[in-house]
């Protein structure tokens, strides 16, 4: 039996001026499209916050200081390269008063599969016929404190 890799992974609760959440499409060849925050694996012996700031500069262009750690999760997934693995997340709130999202270094596999992003409140999430990852985030927006969006 195979072990799974812990995959140490910063996520991003990026929030604009009109209490919204920033959501990434993804559109792998391996399963259906789905939508998740922004964020990504930590590089070896970075730290998560670090790895934080690092992914919202290469995903939306943006350079700010991710805060405090407001969430933990732990989740069994498959990667879009295969690999089965343990997700170690760590979630960060991050304000923006610019809607507008340059994405500054996206890796090549992300180039392919990152096909768009919008920005949702909480009713869009709820009712969005595909699926979003978290899957309880609007709970998670609730439990960190963002009720507004």
């Amino acid at each position: 039996m195979n072990q799974r890799r812990i995959r140490r992974a910063a996520r991003i609760l990026l929030v604009d001026a009109l209490g919204r959440v920033l959501l990434f499409r993804f559109t792998p060849n391996d399963r259906l499209p789905l939508w998740a925050t922004p964020g990504g694996e930590c590089d070896a012996g970075e730290d998560f916050a670090i790895a934080a700031r690092r992914e919202l500069l290469e995903e939306t262009g943006i350079d700010a200081d991710p805060g405090p750690q407001v969430a933990r999760r732990s989740i069994d997934f498959v990667t879009f390269e295969g690999e089965a693995v343990t997700g170690e997340e760590r979630y960060f709130i991050v304000r923006t008063q610019d809607p507008q999202i340059r994405p500054h270094a996206l890796t090549a596999s992300e180039q392919v599969v990152m096909q768009s992003h919008r920005w949702f409140t909480r009713q869009d999430i709820a009712a969005w016929q595909e699926t979003i990852y978290p899957i309880d985030l609007v709970d998670l927006l609730v439990e960190v404190g963002l009720e507004t969006v």
